[in-house]
């Protein structure tokens, strides 16, 4: 098994690369965690809009979205992996991938709360009061410019 990492903002995406990204999306945040909402945002066709994702084997096991959010600040979302790829690191390498591609500008997402203490390990600290979102808990979490 040979799991190879991309990135590309989303309009120089092959369009199957970009189905698999964002069925992989909702199969976890729409279908796995229930949560009926409009996953298709609009915000992965914004400028600046990078999406990173894991592959093996031709499918996608993991992904996120580098998003701009004007103010120097960059915003990490919709980090997902599949369920046969879980604890085998991809998120990980993406998250830091996503980390240097920010270029030390500060940096915000908000996390499921249960992850909080992983997303702590890329240098994220909570900046705020639990929140739910689609009967999930929350954290907002940042990372300072560097």
């Amino acid at each position: 098994m040979t799991v190879t990492y991309h990135r590309a903002p989303t309009a120089e995406l092959d369009p199957v690369v970009l189905y698999r990204i964002l069925r992989l999306r909702v199969d976890v945040f729409v279908v796995e965690q229930e949560c009926a909402y409009p996953e298709l945002d609009g915000r992965d066709l914004e400028e600046g809009t990078v999406q990173f994702w894991a592959e093996v084997d031709g499918e996608v096991t993991a992904t996120l979205r580098l998003l701009d959010d004007g103010d120097s600040v960059r915003r990490i979302g919709r980090v997902a992996t599949a369920v046969a790829a879980r604890g085998q690191g991809h998120a990980g390498v993406l998250m830091q991938q996503a980390v240097e591609a920010g270029g030390g500008r500060a940096m915000r997402l908000d996390a499921q709360a249960r992850l909080e203490g992983w997303y702590g390990r890329f240098g994220f600290v909570r900046d705020g009061a639990d929140f739910l979102e689609d009967d999930i808990v929350h954290a907002p979490m940042a990372r300072p410019a560097r």
